[in-house]
């Protein structure tokens, strides 16, 4: 079975030049639909996860039926992208693929998508039996794998899968973190900043003091925490009353995702509680309130699962070598493995994703779809 490049290069390019930005999915999801039609898919499912999401079209579930006696898999990629995605220009130089510079690529996860594409077709081609397999393409990956939070499990037959969402090439994700969430609004007494300052209360300062002091950055070789945006005040000539701080805390451990994350909750309270008034003028005390939640949960795979002993036995057929890596973010597949899929993330290329100078290897999608086609016809272990 031989990979049309050409035909892949084409697929990828025409894909990367539908802008689907999280929540504007639906160009790139009708595309599909009418692709994997004309691939004679078995069924062609979009579920109703919309109308949770606020996207313009729900997930998608596609379908072919192959030999039933074989273990069916599962295939995951993204539909969205990240900003700035309008008006993408792929940009060839021999076999590597960039933008125009001025938005995304949108390998991430298009490299993905095309490589399916391209498999099917392939099969399709050459008459190869193969496992039965469903294409999972959710929406609204990148603004917190909500399409996939939305997704109803039941709609997934097979019990095992890939994620095809990962920078860098013959990767294997086994372990990701999970992830709180946090909003911390401090507030605080609004005054004339020129003629009554001290009847005020500076949420900003009281912030400032407490991001001196919180756990930020890599923690430990299993947990991180991120402060990565921060909202407040009016005018320069006005003391600021209201502060929002937008965090995370990550970790492979449990115990110590919580750990940090009530260290960093007491912090805020314990600085906003110290509060002293010097002048005893202020009109009032100041106030913090802090909303977490589970953003996602932690995945881990062990190497002797099937679907990871699947995936070594694939690459060997071919003669690519793996390596197993965890990884330090969170994607579909914490999701997935929460469902009780056993999910596996592979990587599919793309480098320097979420800028403007994102790439991708025309080699590294042949390769791709080299190991896909390698998944779906080896004999079921």
């Amino acid at each position: 079975m031989n990979v049309n490049r050409e035909r892949l290069a084409a697929t990828f390019t025409e894909l990367c030049e539908i802008a689907s930005p999280s929540r504007r999915e639906g160009r790139i999801s009708q595309r599909l639909q009418q692709t994997f039609r004309e691939l004679e898919a078995t069924d062609i499912i979009e579920d109703d996860s919309a109308a949770r999401t606020g996207s313009e079209c729900g997930n998608l579930i596609i379908r072919f039926s192959g030999t039933p006696a074989r273990t069916p898999i599962f295939f995951n990629c993204h539909m969205d992208t990240v900003q700035p995605a309008e008006g993408v220009r792929v940009t060839r130089t021999g076999d590597l693929f960039t933008s125009s510079g001025d938005t995304i690529l949108g390998s991430d996860d298009k490299s993905a998508i095309a490589a399916c594409i391209e498999a099917m077709r392939v099969l399709r081609e050459s008459g190869q039996a193969h496992r039965p397999l469903e294409l999972v393409f959710t929406t609204c990956e990148e603004i917190g794998l909500e399409g996939a939070k939305a997704l109803d499990p039941a709609l997934v037959r097979a019990r095992e899968g890939y994620a095809l969402d990962s920078n860098g090439f013959a990767r294997v994700v086994t372990h990701a973190p999970a992830a709180n969430r946090m909003t911390i609004t401090i507030t605080g007494v609004a005054a004339h900043a020129g003629l009554h300052p001290e009847w005020g209360v500076s949420a900003l300062i009281l912030a400032a003091h407490a991001l001196i002091k919180v756990p930020n950055g890599r923690i430990d070789e299993e947990t991180t925490a991120n402060f990565g945006a921060i909202n407040g005040g009016v005018a320069a000539n006005i003391v600021p009353e209201k502060v929002v701080i937008e965090g995370e805390v990550r970790s492979h451990s449990r115990a110590k995702l919580e750990r940090v994350s009530e260290e960093i909750r007491g912090i805020f309270t314990a600085t906003v509680s110290a509060w002293t008034d010097p002048t005893g003028l202020a009109k009032g005390v100041p106030a913090v309130d802090i909303a977490m939640q589970q953003d996602y949960p932690a995945m881990r795979l062990q190497r002797e699962e099937p679907v990871l002993r699947r995936v070594e036995a694939a690459a060997r057929s071919i003669g690519m070598e793996l390596t197993y890596e965890r990884a330090g973010g969170g994607s579909d597949a914490n999701i997935f493995n929460s469902y009780g899929l056993a999910t596996a993330i592979l990587a599919t290329g793309m480098t320097n994703v979420h800028t403007t100078a994102e790439q991708v290897a025309l080699q590294d999608m042949v390769d791709l779809t080299r190991l896909l086609l390698a998944l779906l016809t080896e004999p079921s272990r």
